[in-house]
C-alpha cells in the first residue's frame, strides 16, 4: 500500500473491510465545520474507483461504512490530539472511522482514505493510522506571469492535486498578468486573470483547506510595467524601455526607482486593489533580484545611503503598509540574506522566503536568516524553468536538502516553487512529480529513497501498474545537449553556439530520446485510462527535444563551418519546427490562456527563417 506523504504512524492488521453497495458515509460531529464538501469528495472517489455510490448522512446510521468525526472536546487532558491538523484513521472488519482534530485533519484523513480506495477499491485493509504534518505550511509557489497563464479550470485541477497530497498553501506569481484597473497599458495585449477569477479560485481553494496567498512583484522584475509610456519614468534604468523584448533581458533588469516617491504610491495602490480579493491574511511582496538598484536614477542616493539601505527602507515601507491592513508580509530573501542584521528593522512577524534551487544547495542563506531570528519559509523548486521536461533528479535532491535545512533551522514552512523563466515552455503537469516531492518531505521525516518514491508516484499519481513512468521521464532532462536556453541565448546574442566538441554527443542524445519515447508508448497498456491523456504531452516534449538536437547540429555546423553531427538539412528542420509548434500551440491552448505563446513562436520562427537562409 502506497501512501503519500507517508503517515507518521501506521500499523497494519490481518483482514479487510468491504464497502457495501448499499452503505453510507456518516458525519457524526462537525462543530461549526461544514463537512458536506468533504463527504462529497470521498463519495466521488468511492464511486470512481468501485462503481459504488455511497449515500450521505449526518448524525448516525446503522449502515455506516465510513464514519467521519471532528473531535469537539475542549479539555486538553481528554482530547486525543496533541497537534493541530492531526487525524486518526481506523479500519477493521466492522467499518472505517476517521477522527480528526479539526477541519484540516478531516481533509487530510480523507485524502489518505482516498489513496487507499484508489489502490484497493472496495476492499480496504485493516489498519490504524495516526498522522499529522511536521510543518504547518506546505505550499506551492506557481508562476503565472512569464509565459503561461493557466485557465481557471486548470488552476482548480492543480488545487485538487495539491490537497490530495495534503498541501495547504498556494501562491500565484503575478508581475503583469492580473487585470489591474490602472494598468490597461500593461495588460492590453495579454489575457490576464481577473478579479472574478481570483475570488472564485480563492473560495475553491478554501473549501479544500488551501490558503491562496496574494503574491505580486513590487520592486524588481517589473518588465512590462516599466516599459509602458505611463510608468517608464519609474524605472531605475528607463533607457531599457526601448530595447526589443528578450527573455534574458526580462530576467536581468527592470527595477523600480526608489528615489521617486511615485514608485511607492504605485505599488501600494496595486497591493490594496489586489489584497481585497483574498481571504488570506498574508501577502507576498516578492522584492527579489533587484539587480539594477542603485545603478541608474537612484545612483546618487545609493552613494549616500548604500544600496542595502535603499533596499530595506523600501520593503520596510511596504511591510508596514501591509501590517496596517492586517496582513502578514513576506518577501524573497536573496537580497537581505547578505545583510541579515537588517531583518530586525522589519515589522514583527514578517516572513523571509529563503530560496535555493541547486541539487547541492548549501543552505547558507537559510542558516543566516535563522541566526537573525527571523521567521522564514524554506523554498526549493521543481526545476522546470528553461526546460521542456523538468529536471526531476535535481528537484528531488534540492527539495530533500531544503526540507532538511528547514528542520535544522526550525523554519515556519516549506514553499516549493514552479517558475516560468524563458517562456514557461514545459507543460504545467510536468511539475507534479516535484510538487509531490515537496509534499512528502514537508509532511514527515520518513520519505522513501529516490527510486522507491518514483515507483510510488508512478503508481499512485500516474496510475501506472508497471511503476516505471517517473523513471522514464526523469531521464529526459539529462539527455538533451542543445537546450531551449542555448537556443534563446544564441538568438538574443548572449552567447555563441556550442562548438563541435561540446555537441559531440548529439547523435546519441537524439537516439536516447527516441528510445524514451518508445518506452512511454509501451506503458499505455499498463496505465489507467484516466491517466493516459497525460502521456502525449511528454511525447510532444520529446519530439521538441529531438528537434533541439537537430537544431544544435545545424546551427553549429553553419556557424563553425563543418559538417553537421546529425544528417540534417536546414530547410527540413525548419518545416519540422513549424509543424511541431502547431501541435504545441494546440496543447498549450487546452490548459492555458494565450498569454505569451507568441513569444515562444518568435523563437521557433526565427530559427526556421535562419535555417532557410542560403549559406
Amino acid at each position: 500500500m502506497y501512501l503519500l506523504p507517508k503517515p507518521q504512524q501506521e500499523k497494519w492488521y490481518e483482514g479487510s473491510y468491504m464497502i457495501r453497495y448499499d452503505g453510507c458515509i456518516v458525519m457524526e460531529e462537525t462543530g461549526d465545520v461544514d463537512g458536506y464538501p468533504y463527504m462529497k469528495m470521498l463519495q466521488k472517489e468511492v464511486g470512481e474507483d468501485t462503481g459504488i455510490r455511497l449515500k450521505l448522512r449526518q448524525g448516525g446510521s446503522k449502515k455506516a461504512d465510513i464514519t467521519l468525526r471532528i473531535d469537539l472536546r475542549k479539555d486538553p487532558q481528554k482530547n486525543d490530539f496533541e497537534r493541530a491538523e492531526a487525524y486518526t484513521l481506523i479500519v477493521n472488519q466492522k467499518g472505517i472511522w476517521l477522527n480528526a482534530a479539526d477541519k484540516s485533519g478531516l481533509i487530510y484523513g480523507i485524502q489518505t482514505l482516498r489513496q487507499m480506495i484508489r489502490q484497493k477499491g472496495a476492499c480496504i485493509p485493516c489498519v490504524k493510522i495516526s498522522d499529522y504534518p511536521s510543518f504547518p505550511v506546505r505550499g506551492l509557489f506557481y508562476d503565472v506571469t512569464r509565459g503561461r497563464i493557466p485557465t481557471l479550470d486548470y488552476l482548480k485541477k492543480l488545487a485538487d492535486c495539491m490537497v490530495y497530497y495534503k498541501m495547504n498553501q498556494l501562491q500565484l506569481y503575478i508581475e503583469h498578468s492580473f487585470l489591474f484597473e490602472s494598468l490597461s497599458e500593461v495588460w492590453r495585449d495579454d489575457t490576464p486573470l481577473t478579479a472574478e477569477d481570483i475570488m472564485e479560485f480563492d473560495r475553491y481553494c478554501s473549501v479544500r483547506g488551501i490558503e491562496l496567498v496574494p503574491a505580486i512583484a513590487s520592486f524588481g522584475h517589473l518588465y512590462k510595467v516599466l516599459r509602458t509610456k505611463s510608468y517608464r519614468h519609474l524605472c531605475e534604468m528607463p533607457q531599457l524601455a526601448e530595447e526589443p523584448f528578450g527573455f534574458v533581458d526580462r530576467m536581468n533588469h527592470h527595477t523600480l526607482d526608489v528615489s521617486n516617491p511615485e514608485s511607492l504610491r504605485l505599488v501600494k495602490d496595486l497591493m490594496e486593489e489586489y489584497m481585497a480579493l483574498f481571504s488570506s491574511d498574508k501577502f507576498n511582496i516578492c522584492a527579489d533580484e533587484t539587480f539594477d538598484l542603485g545603478k541608474g536614477r537612484s545612483r546618487l542616493l545609493a552613494e549616500k545611503k548604500g544600496v542595502q539601505r535603499l533596499y530595506v527602507d523600501f520593503i520596510k515601507e511596504l511591510c508596514i503598509f501591509l501590517k496596517e491592513h492586517h496582513r502578514q508580509p513576506m518577501f524573497w530573501g536573496d537580497i537581505i540574506s547578505a545583510c541579515p542584521q537588517l531583518l530586525k528593522e522589519l515589522p514583527e512577524g514578517t516572513i523571509c522566503l529563503s530560496w535555493g534551487y541547486g541539487a547541492d544547495e548549501s543552505g547558507e542563506s537559510v542558516r543566516s536568516i535563522a541566526e537573525a531570528r527571523a521567521a522564514q519559509y524554506c523554498c526549493p523548486g521543481v526545476s522546470g524553468w528553461n526546460q521542456l521536461v523538468n529536471q526531476i533528479d535535481v528537484s528531488y535532491q534540492n527539495i530533500k536538502r531544503m526540507c532538511h535545512y528547514a528542520r535544522e533551522c526550525r523554519a515556519a514552512g516549506i514553499l516549493n516553487t514552479d517558475w516560468g523563466d524563458f517562456g514557461h515552455i514545459n507543460h504545467p503537469d510536468f511539475g507534479i512529480t516535484g510538487m509531490i516531492y515537496g509534499a512528502a518531505f514537508s509532511w514527515g521525516s520518513e520519505v522513501p529513497e529516490y527510486e522507491e518514491l518514483n515507483r510510488q508516484i508512478s503508481f499512485l499519481e500516474f496510475r501506472d501498474r508497471s511503476e516505471k513512468f517517473v523513471s522514464i521521464i526523469e531521464k529526459l532532462s539529462r539527455i538533451w545537449i542543445f537546450k531551449w536556453q542555448d537556443a534563446v541565448n544564441f538568438m538574443e546574442g548572449h552567447s555563441g553556439v556550442k562548438d563541435r566538441e561540446q555537441l559531440s554527443g548529439l547523435p546519441e542524445a537524439a537516439a536516447e530520446l527516441e528510445a524514451c519515447a518508445g518506452e512511454l508508448y509501451g506503458l499505455f497498456p499498463e496505465m489507467d485510462s484516466a491517466a493516459r491523456p497525460g502521456v502525449p504531452p511528454y511525447l510532444m516534449a520529446i519530439d521538441g527535444m529531438i528537434l533541439m538536437q537537430k537544431l544544435g547540429a545545424a546551427v553549429s555546423a553553419r556557424e563553425h563551418g563543418y559538417a553537421p553531427l546529425l544528417p540534417v538539412k536546414g530547410a527540413e528542420i525548419a518545416v519540422e519546427l513549424e509543424e511541431w509548434f502547431y501541435e504545441y500551440k494546440e496543447e498549450w491552448r487546452r490548459i492555458s490562456r494565450e498569454s505569451e505563446l507568441s513569444r515562444i513562436g518568435d523563437v521557433v520562427f526565427w530559427y526556421a527563417d535562419y535555417l532557410r537562409q542560403e549559406v
